[in-house]
């Protein structure tokens, strides 16, 4: 994928991502120097410090590294779960396993990343896989 020029910085490095998200594409930065993946999106590599960065799809696969379920009234939507995932790609992102009750997602678990887009805005949440360890 090529890799877009960001003259005004991060904000709209920030931009493309979500205009990404929103456009049902989740992408990952991946450095050309250290070969390293990076996520949240940045001007430079936090790993080299190098400025050669390039957007790749990652796998999407991924294993909850933390758990904790927020308690909500019924009214406000029930309970839900944030999670720390780490993608196989060596990045970390807080989501929300989305397919199983709150209580029932495990540290361990595998899941696989999916882009949700409501009302014209993108949200990267994650799956159970069937049969992955928990």
């Amino acid at each position: 994928m090529t890799t877009p020029t960001f003259e005004e910085g991060a904000g709209s490095m920030q931009a493309f991502h979500q205009d990404e998200l929103d456009a049902g594409r989740l992408l990952v930065q991946r450095c050309s120097a250290c070969s390293r993946h990076v996520y949240y999106p940045r001007t430079s590599c936090p790993h080299c410090g190098s400025a050669a960065l390039e957007w790749k799809m990652p796998s999407g696969l991924g294993t909850v590294h933390a758990v904790t379920t927020v308690r909500r009234k019924l009214a406000d939507g029930g309970d839900l779960n944030v999670s720390l995932i780490d993608m196989d790609e060596g990045v970390r992102l807080m989501s929300r396993v989305d397919n199983l009750a709150p209580d029932a997602v495990r540290i361990g678990q595998r899941v696989r990343a999916r882009v949700q887009v409501k009302d014209g805005r993108g949200l990267v949440l994650f799956d159970a896989i069937e049969g992955g360890a928990a």
